[in-house]
C-alpha cells in the first residue's frame, strides 16, 4: 500500500516505523521545517543539547516511548536524574516530589487532611475502574473524599492552573491518569528531544519513509475511484491516509467527513500554551530546585517555572542556564498576542521571587513559543466523546492527544496512539 501521514510528531513517526517494517510505502508530510512536533527543539550554536520549545520529559511509567526507544537500541541514551519538584506555601517554596515530602508539605495541614490525601492518592494509584471516574468532576469527587481544604491547597489550583475557565467542569479520570501514570522519576534522551526526533526520522529514511518537511497539506479528499487525495505542492492519490494533527485542523483538511464526526472533531475542547524561554548567565534557584509549581492565586504571571538546567546540567548549554515559563491559556488570551518584549517586561519582575539577586542583565536571550493546542479538555462521560480512530471515510485514520484519553497527553501516548492507529490501518488492509 502507498500510505500517507501527515504531522511528523512522535505519534506520526512511530506510525510510520510500524507501516513501514510491515513492507508498506509510506510519506510523511510536515509543514514545519523540522520532526518532532510539539517536542521539537531548537539549539543555539554553542550548545551541545536541544533545548525543547516546550518543556518535556519522560516518566519511568512511559512503556510505549521507552519500550520504542529499546527495540531502536538506544537505551544507553535515556537518562533518568532526580530533579526537585517543589510546591509553592505562604510565599515559600517546599520539596513535593515523593510521598513522604508530599506527607511533610505543610499545606496541608495536620492529621485528617494528611491521612485523607494518602488514601485519596492510594485508592487512585490502586484502582483501574476509570470509568466510573469519569462520571464524576475532579471538582467534586475530590472535595468529597479527600476533603474540602485538601481539595483547595492541592488540587483545585493544579486544575485552575490546567484548565482556566473549565476547571469545574474536568472529569476525575484525568485526575486518576495523572496520579496513576507519573513516576517522581524524569527522564530524557542525551542531546535533548530533538536529538531523538532526528534520529529517529534518519532511521525511518534508511527504511525507505519519505519525510517531506515543509510540505503543509491543504485537503484529503475521496479519490474519483479508490483511495484518496492529498494536496500540498501538487495532488497524490494514497490507499490509506493517517492524520495526526489537532482535530481543528484534521476537520479543516477532510470536510468531506460526514457533519457528525465533523461535529464532534469541533466541540472536542482544548487550552492552548505560552512558553517562554530563557538562557541566564546564572542559577535562578540557588537551591538547584527544577520544577516550581504556581497556583494562579499566588499572583505569579504563569503556572510553572521550569529551570531545564537543574535536571540537565548547564555545561550541556556551553554555561548558559536554561528556564521555562510557561502557562496553558485560552485561545485568544492576551499573551498570545504580546511580543517576546511584552511578555519578557510582564515575567521578569517575578524571577525575583525565585532569587532576589536577580537582574535583567542575566538575561542573554529569550524564545517564544506558542500553540493553540497544548492541552485536551475532557469532560464528563468523555470517553463518548472521542472520535474513532477510523474515520467514516475508508481509508482515513485520525491519531490525537484529543483521543489518547484517559491518559494526559505526552510523547508517551502519542507513540501509543501512533502505533495502535498503524495496526488497525494493517488489520483493515489485510481483511
Amino acid at each position: 500500500m502507498k500510505i500517507a501521514i501527515i504531522g511528523a510528531g512522535f505519534g506520526g513517526m512511530a506510525a510510520a516505523y510500524d507501516l513501514c517494517n510491515a513492507g508498506h510505502d509510506v510519506v510523511i508530510f510536515e509543514s514545519a521545517d523540522s520532526v518532532g512536533g510539539l517536542a521539537s527543539g531548537f539549539k543555539e550554536p554553542h550548545w551541545d543539547w536541544s533545548v525543547e520549545k516546550f518543556y518535556h520529559h519522560w516518566f519511568q511509567s512511559d512503556k510505549s516511548m521507552l519500550g520504542l526507544i529499546h527495540e531502536l537500541g538506544w537505551d544507553d541514551k535515556v537518562l533518568f536524574p532526580r530533579p526537585l519538584t517543589v510546591m509553592y506555601h505562604n510565599g515559600k517554596f517546599y520539596p513535593f516530589d515523593s510521598i513522604l515530602k508530599a506527607l511533610l508539605f505543610p499545606g496541608l495541614g495536620f492529621g485528617l487532611n494528611k491521612i485523607r490525601f494518602g488514601f485519596v492518592g492510594l485508592f487512585l494509584r490502586l484502582t483501574n475502574n476509570w470509568k466510573v471516574l469519569e462520571k464524576y468532576t475532579a471538582h467534586e469527587w475530590m472535595q468529597k473524599y479527600a476533603g474540602r481544604e485538601v481539595y483547595q491547597k492541592m488540587w483545585e489550583p493544579l486544575l485552575i492552573g490546567k484548565f482556566g475557565p473549565y476547571y469545574k467542569q474536568v472529569n476525575m479520570a484525568w485526575m486518576w491518569a495523572r496520579i496513576k501514570a507519573r513516576t517522581t522519576r524524569l527522564g530524557t534522551f542525551e542531546g535533548g528531544f530533538q536529538k531523538f526526533a532526528d534520529m529517529f526520522a534518519g532511521k525511518l529514511r534508511e527504511q525507505g519513509v519519505e519525510i517531506r518537511l515543509g510540505a503543509s497539506v491543504k485537503s484529503i479528499k475521496r479519490g474519483p475511484e479508490k483511495g484518496l487525495v492529498i494536496e500540498a505542492e501538487k495532488k497524490e492519490t494514497f490507499d490509506k491516509v493517517l492524520v495526526t494533527t489537532s482535530p481543528s485542523l484534521m476537520a479543516k483538511l477532510c470536510s468531506d467527513l460526514p457533519e457528525n464526526y465533523l461535529k464532534g472533531l469541533l466541540e472536542l475542547k482544548s487550552m492552548g500554551a505560552v512558553v517562554m524561554v530563557l538562557s541566564l548567565t546564572r542559577q535562578l534557584s540557588e537551591q538547584g530546585y527544577y520544577w516550581f509549581n504556581l497556583p494562579k492565586e499566588a499572583g505569579y504571571p504563569f503556572l510553572a517555572l521550569v529551570e531545564h538546567t537543574n535536571f540537565v546540567p548547564p555545561e550541556h548549554f556551553g554555561g548558559d542556564h536554561i528556564v521555562y515559563a510557561g502557562d496553558y491559556l485560552e485561545a485568544g488570551h492576551e499573551y498570545f498576542s504580546a511580543s517576546d518584549e511584552q511578555l519578557l517586561e510582564r515575567f521578569a519582575p517575578a524571577f525575583k521571587k525565585f532569587n532576589p539577586a536577580f537582574e535583567r542583565d542575566w538575561v542573554k536571550k529569550v524564545w517564544v513559543f506558542k500553540t493553540n493546542y497544548a492541552q485536551p479538555v475532557p469532560l464528563v462521560n468523555h470517553s463518548k466523546n472521542i472520535p474513532a480512530l477510523q474515520t467514516p471515510i475508508e481509508g482515513l485514520y485520525f491519531a490525537s492527544m484529543s483521543q489518547v484519553y484517559p491518559w494526559d497527553r505526552g510523547t508517551n501516548f502519542a507513540v501509543e496512539i501512533g502505533r495502535r492507529a498503524a495496526r488497525m490501518m494493517l488489520a483493515d488492509a489485510a481483511q
